[in-house]
């Protein structure tokens, strides 16, 4: 490789000039004008801003078009705080921002992924993720893995002058490569903008969110004109108070604050979990893992440390290594198959083998790379050729050796076992006649925090399996060492074709917990045989054979010390490598699901009875009994205070789908009943004796409602605790204090007298007690509700 100069410092100066970088746009974090158009520029947003002029142009009332500062206050807090996640979390993602090395000058130098400019000379070694198209200058036994890209899963040899495609990754051996189309131009670009190839975490809460939000469009499409009408006709030729009245209507359906609050719980998870050494690649990740069922683990570099170390060497006739044996051939064998490819296997190795004086690998004619498919390399040296691998591969058609026979016993104690053997001959897919020379003991120890993490995970009902490329005796050993209960072991070169055997594939899976000598292609199966019978799955690993099955699982997790083509593929990468972390981004996870959907309930529950009302008073001829300060004001308190606080508290509640079911089923009912009562108080009030202004009707239904819906904020904060009591006695002080004080009662059109005060009692009391005995009904008849929402709605409760 030495022949190889690559690019001047003059010339990779020219193409970033010309701008013929790797740089292309960051799908992980936005745009700072996709921020602030995302905060600003939304339909709701647009809507309220022009009923406020429309408001203030036809009363000349500043307070009464004072509705319209909810746009930049909503907006404003969003972009603040977005800003700040993008701000911690692109930091975090350059720290952890993927290099390649190139030859620049004739040097070696390790540069970012984006820094790569047409022409460079990219080195390429195992677990590389291919970072541009181009052609292979060298190659040194180099496979390559386009299973991301083409769906293709056997690793394809790639020999001088062959071309290959950025997204794909070196699983054997290693070469030089030219970048001839970087950035925009390259084949995974163009591939991600054409068929969509990159996907966003699914998310239930954003799915049901935007259900939410295009049922209520096309609600105000509907709706807002029959408003406007009647409130013309009601009006009795006084245009100005109907159109003032239909715009308080019109913003009273309106969900400002939700999409706010759903972003801003996400982004604080992110925010918080980055502290503590999480990056979150995509923000729906966090809710994923709440939802996840199913947690499949790679052992090494998860539940084991990954720094392997070397145990000992046991010969054919079962002695074990001490330092007066002549053992520097079968150690410079060794260290020269370890000398090709780093991994925490041939790191041990070499460092065993530096304990040998003068133990140097030694110049070879011919060899075949060690792959995750094969599960065994090969090297000739000085006429002699050597297989060292796994023995249940070598020996496959000989269990009977002695040899393997002790490799069994050693796996079984929970050690990895390498075989060496010497042959006459062999091939890339023929393993002939050989003779045993030597077994090769390694040992890996394990996370402290692993049987910890994975008790909690087990507490919470998420089923556990171990799927590796390691001897099913050794896989099984390390699960008994971290008390993994149950465990039913199974050697993944018995499973069948899952495309040939689907349901003997899917048995097989569901039954077993713990398998061994699996294949990379074998782990995507497992993923996505568990997805298709309706379970969420989670994959964790580090190693290049764990990308496939990361890309293909709800949620794939990597660790930081894993391969570039790894942790590119994550949705969550564990940057300080520990597992004890996942049970944090569960809490989080749970925290973000269980709050939105509060506040969600907070938020349609007022969108239901400002609908019901509005079509209401239209059908019985009546004026709209609120003004637009005064709806602004009971929104404030009853909705948008509590739902801040609400939507960021601690919460630890399980999850379980049907988040878009629950919220309707609990909303809905208690919606139409609160307008209903809101609408008799207003009739009452109408109809009375009492001496009434455009200020009264308003001013008592908002008690009503205030009444009301504290009772749904109990209702939904539960477990109730002090600081939930305070927050909702601190709306109800406030909103007294509108109606009380002499300078806020005039500011915000309220008009308290004691004329109203004991039917707006009442009416609230009555209402109070509705709710208690709506929600009692509710959770009896959950069934029922949902059956007939399913039938209404067409809302499924299974969840991908």
């Amino acid at each position: 490789m030495n022949k190889f100069s690559g690019l001047s410092h003059a010339e990779v100066k020219n193409r970033q000039k010309h701008d013929l970088t790797n740089k292309t746009p960051n799908r992980s974090s936005r745009r700072v004008r996709d921020i602030l158009r995302s905060n600003l520029l939304t339909r709701f947003n647009i809507l309220l801003l022009v009923l406020s002029v429309v408001v203030f142009l036809t009363n000349r009332e500043i307070m009464d078009a004072m509705f319209g500062i909810i746009v930049f206050i909503n907006g404003g807090i969003g972009i603040v705080q977005e800003l700040r996640a993008k701000r911690m979390l692109d930091q975090l993602t350059i720290l952890n921002a993927p290099t390649v090395k190139v030859i620049r000058d004739s040097k070696i130098q390790e540069i970012a992924v984006a820094d790569v400019v047409k022409d460079d000379l990219i080195k390429l070694s195992l677990g590389d993720q291919i970072v541009a198209d181009g052609e292979i200058l060298d190659s040194e036994n180099l496979e390559i893995d386009e299973s991301l890209l083409t769906g293709e899963s056997d690793p394809m040899p790639k020999r001088v002058c062959d071309q290959v495609l950025s997204g794909s990754i070196v699983v054997a051996g290693a070469g030089i490569m030219r970048a001839d189309k970087v950035g925009v131009e390259s084949y995974s670009f163009q591939l991600a903008s054409k068929a969509k190839k990159f996907q966003r975490a699914k998310s239930e809460l954003v799915d049901g969110t935007n259900k939410l939000l295009k049922w209520i469009s096309w609600t105000l499409v509907i709706v807002a004109p029959i408003v406007v009408w009647g409130q013309l006709h009601t009006g009795a030729g006084q245009w100005r108070s109907a159109v003032i009245r239909s715009s308080a209507a019109i913003v009273s359906m309106i969900p400002e604050g939700l999409v706010l609050l759903t972003s801003m719980a996400f982004m604080l998870a992110a925010v918080v979990l980055a502290r503590r050494k999480v990056l979150i690649q995509q923000m729906p990740a966090v809710e994923t893992l709440a939802r996840v069922d199913t947690l499949l683990l790679d052992k090494t570099g998860t539940i084991t440390e990954g720094n392997i170390k070397f145990h000992a060497i046991i010969y054919d006739d079962a002695t074990h290594f001490s330092e007066n044996q002549q053992t520097e051939p079968i150690f410079q064998v060794l260290a020269t198959i370890a000398s090709r490819a780093k991994s925490p296997t041939n790191n041990a190795i070499l460092e065993a083998t530096k304990q040998i004086k003068n133990i140097k690998p030694a110049k070879f004619t011919r060899e075949i790379p060690f792959s995750s498919a094969r599960k065994y390399s090969a090297i000739e040296i000085d006429g002699e050729k050597w297989l060292f691998g796994a023995p249940e591969i070598i020996f496959a058609n000989d269990k009977r050796a002695k040899m393997f026979r002790e490799a069994q016993k050693k796996a079984n104690e929970g050690y990895r076992v390498l075989a060496l053997v010497k042959t006459e001959k062999w091939s890339e897919n023929e393993i002939g006649e050989f003779t045993p020379v030597a077994m090769v003991i390694l040992a890996e120890e394990i996370r402290d925090d692993a049987a910890q993490t994975l008790q909690y995970f087990a507490e919470q009902n998420v089923s556990i399996k171990i799927i590796s490329g390691d001897s099913p005796l050794t896989v099984a050993a390390v699960a008994r060492s971290v008390n993994m209960a149950d465990i039913a072991v199974f050697d993944a070169r018995e499973l069948p074709d899952p495309i040939k055997s689907p349901t003997k594939f899917a048995r097989i899976v569901a039954k077993y917990n713990v398998f061994g000598r699996v294949q990379p292609e074998q782990k995507r199966q497992i993923a996505e045989v568990l997805q298709k019978a309706g379970h969420v799955v989670a994959m964790t690993g580090d190693g290049v054979n764990d990308a496939l099955a990361l890309k293909k699982a709800d949620l794939g997790i990597a660790m930081n010390s894993g391969s570039a083509a790894t942790k590119s593929v994550a949705e969550i990468v564990l940057l300080d490598n520990k597992f004890s972390h996942l049970p944090r981004v569960l809490s989080e996870g749970r925290r973000v699901i269980a709050n939105i959907e509060r506040v969600a309930n907070l938020f349609i529950i007022k969108n239901v009875y400002s609908l019901v009302l509005a079509l209401a008073v239209t059908i019985f001829g009546m004026a709209y009994p609120y003004l637009p300060t005064q709806i602004s004001v009971v929104s404030a308190f009853s909705i948008g205070v509590p739902a801040f606080f609400l939507a960021l508290a601690p919460n630890n509640k399980i999850y379980k789908p049907g988040f878009l079911r629950r919220v309707l089923q609990f909303s809905i009912p208690i919606g139409v009943l609160a307008a209903v009562v809101m609408m008799i108080d207003h009739a009452l009030i109408s109809n009375s004796n009492i001496i009434l202004n455009d200020r009264t009707a308003g001013t008592s239904v908002g008690i009503v409602v205030m009444i009301m819906i504290s009772t749904v904020m109990i209702i939904l904060s539960r477990p109730v605790k002090g600081w939930k009591i305070g927050l909702i006695a601190f709306c109800l002080v406030a909103y007294a204090a509108v109606l009380i004080v002499p300078f806020l009662s005039e500011m915000f059109r309220y008009d308290l007298t004691m004329d109203i005060l004991p039917i707006t009692l009442i009416m609230g009391g009555v209402g109070t007690v509705l709710v208690l005995i709506v929600n009692k009904i509710s959770i009896d008849h959950t069934e029922t509700v949902t059956s007939f929402l399913k039938k209404t709605f067409r809302i499924g409760s299974r969840t991908k």
